[in-house]
């Protein structure tokens, strides 16, 4: 009767022990469990602070890939730029320097544009007498004080042109002959060049050759009013050119002293 309490005790002791146990394991399990959870737990955010402190070095090894692009382009624009403003200085510079030739110029024009004109109108002057009141009044009309500088030097360029054009020329006009002693009458004009100076009356009569050396007109013969005649012709274009024998109204030593 007394056995069966101790072995009753001692099984619930052994019980007890064996919860307690079981209760311990539980617990370690379970600090396990959770010392795990906390590692992994740990380990994430470890690895979360890793995937930033990467995503942070890439950005900035982006931006510092950018900012060298865009050092490397504006280096590439100031040298453009550094480039242009030379070329744009040395531009000014050329244009500063024009600017003052072109006022040293313009002080001189007035000289210029009397100096043209004299030398002209003493060119008309001493040239053979043709057209002679028309050549002037184009040196005269050149020299407009109206019109500015430019036109006038224009102008005083044309009217030389004009007269070089004089010496290439074969040329023809009807118009007054004026010869002191006689009256004045319509005749036909034959100019060549600069060397030969004749005139033919309508009937083919007279005819004349100016001299230069002497300063009048000189009667022509038949053959060589013949030779006016075929002259007149051909600067009409109503005859082919050709060689036409007449005496010239410049001599060799005239011809060297034209302008």
């Amino acid at each position: 009767m007394l056995k069966r309490p101790f072995f009753a005790l001692r099984g619930c002791w052994l019980a007890g022990v064996l919860v307690s146990g079981t209760l311990m394991a539980s617990d370690e399990t379970m600090d396990q469990a959770a010392q795990s959870v906390e590692a992994q737990q740990t380990q994430s955010e470890l690895q979360q602070q890793i995937d930033s402190a990467d995503e942070a070095t890439r950005s900035a090894i982006e931006e510092l890939r950018r900012l060298e692009r865009e050092t490397r382009q504006i280096e590439t624009t100031n040298a453009t730029l550094s480039s242009r403003l030379a070329s744009e200085a040395e531009r000014l510079q050329r244009l500063s320097q024009a600017l003052d030739t072109l006022s040293d110029t313009r002080d001189a024009l007035p000289m210029i544009e009397q100096d043209m004109a004299e030398q002209l109108t003493r060119w008309i002057e001493s040239d053979l007498p043709f057209l002679t009141d028309e050549r002037l009044a184009r040196v005269e009309s050149a020299g407009n004080p109206e019109a500015g500088s430019a036109e006038r030097i224009a102008s005083l360029l044309e009217a030389w042109r004009a007269e070089l054009a004089y010496g290439r020329e074969v040329d023809s006009w009807r118009g007054r002959l004026v010869m002191e002693g006689a009256s004045p009458r319509e005749v036909e004009y034959l100019r060549i060049g600069r060397i030969g100076f004749y005139y033919l009356t309508p009937d083919g009569r007279e005819g004349g050759v100016w001299d230069e050396e002497s300063g009048e007109w000189l009667a022509l013969d038949e053959p060589a009013r013949r030779q006016v005649r075929n002259g007149l012709r051909i600067a009409n274009d109503q005859r082919t050119p050709e060689l036409l024998q007449l005496p010239l109204s410049i001599t060799a030593n005239d011809q060297g002293g034209q302008p």
